[in-house]
């Protein structure tokens, strides 16, 4: 069964079981200056986890794109990657543990196939301090579940994930474990949540590979556990049962609506699969890997963090490329350019020739085109980009090594006193650790285009050390003395999701509808940034506006607020929405196949705005607070204008 196969059948199985199937949302989260990338499959259902009404009902589904960046330095394992996809269902308000937990076990079992003989869960131990109790409701569900298939599921107490190493399986097949394993909230544990702030207890699902790929900790001096990151066990599906609110007083309350929050690794269920845990052996992966053995003439069994490397890091620039993301120096791009630096260090090393990446890059369009329509459509721009910052990298590679020699030539010689004069002593290797000075860091990085993190992987193998903190205080004044340029290029965004935030979110739209109305259709966003004190938003327009226009749209927003109206929410395809003449939208490559539109209609039936957004907006125009003022308007950069509003 390939990958592809289980993506389809668990979305098939869900749709099935009533679910609403949607699109996965863009890398790049929309209005959330928080994170650079979409790293988990409910990153993009937060607002309607916190109470908004999802247009297409309360039972949601779908398979999301995700990218993790933090995992870059741990890629070369057999189970980490940085670009992953993960299965997610949600019931929000609706069914809970008994319909959540038999959905997946069943979909495991009877769709994928998995032996449930292989099959271990976890489950929540409670916290007597802040009178939360253990979830036996989980394990008799559970107890039910694996009694249907013939198994005496024997449920133990673990705790903390160190005392499972002294106690090890004790027979079971469901684990108590504590807060640090079996608990949910954007903070963590319980213990570390603010007042109102929701979360609850959850049941992860563990696949056994078997004693013989248990590789961390060494189990012959350590009892084995499910949820100890060994290579025996592996996380392949967790579902949260959101049922907590935390109260001022630290106490902990049930909500009036509980949800579910599900997220399974595709990439690790077709593993439990085909009965091996290296994720890059699934078929996602292993046609890119067969490619390198091709191209390189060695294989991958001899070779693995090199393999691994490059056919992850290929397969995640193709998919941020593929979302608007191109390489840069900055922000997302920033780590488009890391991704292929570094793939073509470890190209290098395995001797593959200048100009490949162009071919992998088309295997992973191939593996993926049929779901991912949009890595079809762009196929030449990916591929060109990829190829370009290859070629590009590589003719400044050769002479920055040579510089990097140098400096290690220098770094490396050891001198003595002859006559009173300093001579090397090529006689006497150093003694202690040396290290690159954040002035030579710094000057690979700028004049070689060398990211830090690559100096430092060099320096590494030549037992080197990098003194990373002289190197950040010379970008950080770097980046002051570009700091003017930078301001031209804001951030952009939402600050957050609270209400002043909302309201000005809101308005911006209202203040675009007014811009296009007074200035002409010719007008579109060009980029936002939005506090909880003044919008900041650039259009496009070649002429500064007189008096005159910006009272008129001053008017337009403050007539709309004071009549009242209704702000409503729709559910459509994009290539309907782009046919639409009466819905405006800027940046279009960063909406998926299916689009939310918002319409915003005055008491009186007319309708002020109709655009294409993700985020959140109040529920009718009377709660925009305020008068709305243009405090500045300006150029931003050619034909760009920028304009900076209140309510006061």
């Amino acid at each position: 069964m390939s990958g592809n196969e289980i993506r389809s059948k668990y979305l098939e199985f869900m749709k099935a079981n009533g679910h609403a199937v949607l699109p996965s949302a863009a890398l790049v989260p929309e209005n959330d200056p928080t994170t650079l990338f979409t790293g988990s499959g409910m990153q993009p259902l937060i607002p309607y986890l916190m109470g908004e009404k999802h247009p297409l009902g309360v039972r949601l589904t779908d398979s999301q794109k995700c990218f993790r960046a933090n995992d870059i330095e741990e890629v070369g394992d057999n189970r980490h990657t940085t670009f992953f996809e993960m299965l997610g269902n949600w019931s929000l308000g609706d069914y809970f543990k008994k319909e959540q937990l038999r959905y997946f076990f069943t979909y495991l079992v009877d769709e994928v196939g998995l032996d449930p003989q292989n099959i271990y869960v976890s489950v929540f131990a409670g916290d007597e301090s802040l009178g939360i109790p253990r979830d036996d409701e989980a394990v008799a569900i559970w107890k039910e579940l694996f009694a249907e298939r013939g198994i005496d599921a024997k449920d133990v107490f673990i705790g903390t994930e160190e005392n499972g190493y002294e106690v090890g399986m004790q027979g079971g097949r469901i684990f108590y474990y504590d807060a640090a394993k079996n608990w949910w909230s954007r903070s963590g544990k319980p213990s570390n949540m603010p007042a109102g702030e929701i979360g609850g207890p959850d049941s992860e699902i563990f696949y056994d590979f078997g004693p013989e790929h248990a590789t961390h900790p060494i189990f012959g001096k350590q009892q084995p556990h499910p949820n100890s990151d060994s290579g025996q066990f592996l996380e392949i599906g967790n579902s949260v049962f959101i049922e907590y609110i935390k109260q001022e007083d630290g106490s902990f309350t049930k909500l009036p609506q509980r949800n579910v929050d599900f997220g399974g690794g595709l990439e690790r269920i077709a593993a439990a699969k085909v009965n091996d845990p290296d994720v890059f052996k699934v078929d996602l992966l292993a046609t890119v890997v067969t490619q390198i053995e091709e191209l390189s003439g060695k294989k991958y069994a001899d070779n693995l963090v090199a393999f691994r490397v490059i056919t992850d890091h290929i397969r995640g620039a193709v998919f941020l490329i593929g979302d608007g993301v191109f390489p840069g120096n900055a922000d997302q791009g920033y780590f488009v350019r890391r991704l292929l630096r570094r793939a073509v260090r470890f190209a290098d090393q395995l001797q593959i020739p200048a100009g490949k990446f162009a071919e992998l890059s088309q295997s992973v369009i191939d593996t993926y085109k049929d779901h991912y329509t949009n890595l079809a459509d762009k196929k030449d721009i990916i591929i060109d980009t990829i190829s370009k910052e290859e070629e590009q990298f590589r003719k400044t590679l050769e002479a920055g090594l040579k510089q990097f020699n140098k400096i290690t030539l220098q770094i490396h010689v050891v001198s003595k006193e002859v006559d009173g004069k300093k001579v090397i002593d090529k006689s006497v290797a150093p003694t202690t650790k040396q290290a690159i000075s954040g002035k030579n860091a710094f000057e690979l990085y700028t004049t070689y285009g060398f990211p830090i993190e690559l100096t430092e992987e060099i320096a590494a193998e030549k037992g080197l050390i990098v003194e990373r903190a002289s190197f950040d205080a010379l970008m950080e004044e770097h980046r002051n003395l570009s700091r003017a340029g930078a301001e031209q290029k804001f951030k952009g965004g939402l600050a957050d999701s609270s209400e002043q935030v909302v309201q000005y979110h809101t308005a911006t739209h209202l203040m675009l509808a007014g811009l296009r109305q007074i200035l002409g259709h010719h007008v579109h966003q060009a980029g936002s940034n939005i506090t909880g004190e003044r919008l900041r938003y650039d259009f496009t327009h070649g002429d500064k506006m007189t008096a005159e226009e910006i009272t008129a749209v001053e008017k337009f927003v403050n007539d709309a607020i004071a009549l009242g109206g209704v702000v409503s929410i729709d559910m459509m395809k994009k290539t309907d929405a782009e046919a639409d003449p009466t819905i405006e939208a800027s940046f279009w490559d960063r909406y998926p196949d299916e689009v939310k539109v918002y319409t915003m209609t005055t008491s009186d039936g007319v309708v002020v705005s109709r655009e294409l957004c993700g985020g959140p907006h109040v529920a009718s125009l009377e709660e925009v607070q305020g008068t709305f003022k243009i405090t500045k308007e300006e150029s931003s950069s050619a034909g760009i204008r920028r304009i900076k509003a209140i309510l006061e």
